[in-house]
């Protein structure tokens, strides 16, 4: 399998195929393929930390009436298309072989990489 192809890979079921290319024998020699894979880990473990948060803060509103229901139903598609055009933009750059480093899970992948 090409380069690219397995460094777009290490995003598409996030936290699994990123360790699936931790993994395997051929990939986890290759330092591009083992930052996306990490990458990858990181950005799925944040995604959900997030979640959470935001799953506490409306639970924590609905004691307000009606704000924390509307700002549930607002808050919880936003950053869930957030979340889905970031994994598509990192899908991309990664199968067109750009080394696209993220804010925050970037620096700690390329220090596990």
């Amino acid at each position: 399998m090409e380069e690219n192809v397995a460094c777009a890979l290490c995003y598409v079921l996030g936290l699994l195929t990123g360790v699936l290319f931790l993994v395997l024998a051929p990939y986890n020699q290759n330092r591009l393929v083992r930052f996306h894979a990490f990458q990858s880990i990181f950005l799925h473990i944040g995604s959900v930390i997030v979640f959470i948060g935001l799953m506490i803060v409306t639970s924590v509103l609905h004691f307000i009436p009606f704000l924390g229901t509307i700002l549930a139903l607002m808050l919880y598609p936003v950053v869930g298309l957030c979340f889905f055009i970031l994994w598509l933009m990192l899908m991309y750059k990664a199968y067109n072989r750009e080394r696209w480093v993220l804010p925050i899970v970037g620096p700690l992948a390329e220090k596990q990489a």
